[in-house]
């Protein structure tokens, strides 16, 4: 798995003063007492986690796919429970699950750490689950020209669950099919079944 300083969001850090700064500002106007001693570091901390969290931006997802390689293994490929964190884009509210991923090849695999590694720099950004759903499986079809992929992703969101309608444990189930599985019944139920296990 990669380090943190695998995941630096360059436009953040360039910009890490006015950052914090506007993180400050924000404190502020909320009420807080900015030179209270448990605050006086959180600009800085806050503008580091954003570096993280928001590191998707400084990344193509095409790209972090890398080689791909030639095998005329024409099954069922299956990474599941690659767990993701979010930011909804709707109230910059934290949302995490996890992305299963399943593809037939067409002559052409990745490395199965790339799913992972594609599944994080679609994530880490703002986003809503259903594009992230739809990203995945469009730029798998694109990159690899699969006979098929099909994506599952299971979220749960703290803009629904810690504010608003207050539903803590509701999940939302997104998913996104691509060739053959839209034709091909059997496909379908071999992928979902396959999940269960």
């Amino acid at each position: 798995m990669a380090g943190v300083k695998d995941y630096v969001n360059k436009s953040v850090s360039d910009n890490r003063e006015q950052v914090e700064y506007h993180i400050r500002e924000l404190l502020k106007l909320i009420g807080e007492n900015v030179e209270r001693e448990g605050l006086l570091d959180t600009p800085a901390r806050v503008t580091r986690m954003y570096e993280e969290i928001f590191s998707g931006y400084s990344v193509d997802p095409r790209d972090v796919l890398g080689v791909t390689f030639d095998e005329q293994h024409e099954e069922l490929v299956i990474v599941k429970d690659i767990v993701y964190y979010s930011q909804c884009e709707h109230h910059m509210a934290p949302f995490f699950g996890k992305v299963h991923i399943g593809y037939i090849p067409s002559g052409q695999i990745v490395g199965l750490s790339k799913l992972a590694r594609l599944v994080d720099a679609i994530t880490r950004r703002l986003q809503v689950q259903e594009r992230i759903t739809s990203e995945i499986a469009n730029i798998l079809e694109e990159v690899l020209t699969p006979q098929g992929v099909m994506v599952v992703v299971e979220g749960e969101h703290l803009c629904m669950c810690a504010r608003g309608v207050r539903k803590p444990g509701s999940k939302t189930v997104t998913t996104a099919v691509r060739g053959s599985f839209k034709t091909d019944a059997a496909s379908r139920q071999e992928f979902m079944s396959l999940l269960k296990q």
